[in-house]
């Protein structure tokens, strides 16, 4: 702790010597003055982390380069409501959403993928779009969020 003047540090570099002691204990034991030794290996272990962050740290002012960071939390809870909101559609409207607004596919490449007709399509579309207005202008419609299984945890 002396020579480091921060206890955790002085952990992790005593630490760290010790595991290279073991490491090549066949050959430490061996030594007359062991504890000298690994005494040695602790200021040496010391010195050189001292040198190693000296070469790290930069010299420029980088505080120009970082800009302010936006607070990503609201997109993340649209998205997520988003997403409940298109887990309650029947899955044929929520494929055909999925498919036109996620994919960004044509009426006709949807039908082909869901093995139906372009009008069936535009109906799907349709009637989710409607059951989605519905549920995002009344509030009291929306079912409750059910709880997540312990395994997503």
């Amino acid at each position: 702790m002396v020579l480091t003047g921060q206890p955790a540090e002085a952990d992790e570099l005593v630490a760290d010597v010790f595991g290279r002691c073991y490491e090549r204990w066949d050959r430490i034991s061996q030594l007359d003055q062991l504890n000298a030794y690994v005494r040695r290996m602790i200021v040496n272990e010391f010195i050189s982390r001292r040198r190693r962050e000296r070469k790290v740290v930069p010299f420029a002012d980088l505080s120009s380069l970082a800009g302010a960071t936006t607070d990503l939390a609201g997109d993340h809870a649209e998205r997520d409501a988003l997403l409940r909101l298109l887990a309650d559609l029947p899955p044929k409207q929520r494929a055909a959403v999925v498919l036109r607004y996620y994919e960004g596919l044509s009426d006709d490449d949807i039908a082909e993928v869901m093995g139906c007709r372009a009008a069936s399509v535009r109906s799907n579309i349709s009637r989710a779009i409607a059951a989605l207005r519905i549920t995002i202008d009344d509030p009291a419609s929306r079912r409750p969020a059910s709880p997540r299984p312990l395994e997503d945890f």
